[in-house]
């Protein structure tokens, strides 16, 4: 394996203001997504300051219940450290908690503004796969959501670029590129709802896929990495929602199925 350098995760400076290579990746993803969303929301015949609206709401509340989770799960260290908790520039934010957030803010600004809340998630699935695709490198330049070690046997065999590997070495350690793998399966998930629009589908189910495939992938992935919160001893708090929410989205998939069909037969009669 090449030994280079570790990326610098500051990208530039400006006066005493250190601009990170994470932000820069993490505001990226935001902006493509939303140029994808707001192009496909158009598209369908929506307005096109629709998606701006909501995000003027979306957005703050996605940090703040990012945060609010994590603070959540790591409370044996903020309950006596209490003074830390609104420290979010000291890193401490996680997705699962910004999903939540999100998706509770579209829901009822939805249902103010007479959208359908399934139209806008389905339009909104691959922009957060996008989001989430391209966000997953800032770990990368942070050098963070890794795995545990990697054997000798892993480093002569993987077809993983030199470059990744030697950035995942930290301290003389190589670990797994955890971050590497949740966003290759999150490409190829997106690869699949762009494949799924040929497919005739009930409104939310392409949303339904989104919440099931990538919980699948993070629970899997979540079990691999170094940096878990969890709940209860062992239980890793984004496992547990991860099973939950496959739960969930398989059910209501069920369900909606069900309804229609019921709804289709009486109709016929």
């Amino acid at each position: 394996m090449i030994n280079l350098l570790a990326i610098n995760p500051i990208a530039f400076s400006l006066g005493s203001l250190e601009v990170r290579w994470y932000g820069i990746l993490i505001a990226l993803g935001i902006v493509l997504a939303f140029i994808v969303v707001q192009r496909e929301m158009v598209k369908r015949g929506m307005h096109a300051d629709f998606l701006t609206d909501l995000l003027i709401w979306a957005v703050p509340i996605a940090i703040i219940s990012a945060r609010i989770y994590y603070v959540i799960f790591s409370w044996d260290y903020y309950k006596d450290n209490l003074g830390q908790v609104l420290q979010i520039w000291e890193g401490g934010i996680a997705i699962h908690g910004a999903l939540i957030g999100a998706f509770i803010t579209t829901y009822f600004y939805t249902k103010r503004r007479g959208v359908s809340f399934w139209k806008v998630v389905d339009i909104a699935a691959p922009g957060l796969l996008i989001g989430q695709i391209i966000g997953r490198w800032g770990n990368f330049m942070n050098q963070e959501a890794h795995g545990g070690p990697v054997s000798e046997n892993f480093l002569n065999n993987t077809i993983i670029p030199d470059w990744i590997m030697n950035q995942m070495t930290i301290k003389g350690v190589t670990y797994h590129p955890t971050f590497l793998y949740e966003s290759l399966w999150n490409l190829v998930g997106l690869v699949i709802i762009i494949l799924l629009r040929k497919v005739v589908l009930k409104r939310g189910e392409m949303f339904l896929f989104y919440l099931v495939w990538y919980s699948v992938g993070r629970f899997f992935i979540e079990g691999m990495r170094t940096d878990s919160l969890y709940v209860i001893g062992e239980l890793r708090a984004a496992q547990l929602v991860s099973v939950v929410t496959i739960i969930v989205g398989i059910v209501i998939f069920i369900v909606r199925r069900y309804v229609q069909k019921v709804k289709l037969t009486y109709q016929d009669k």
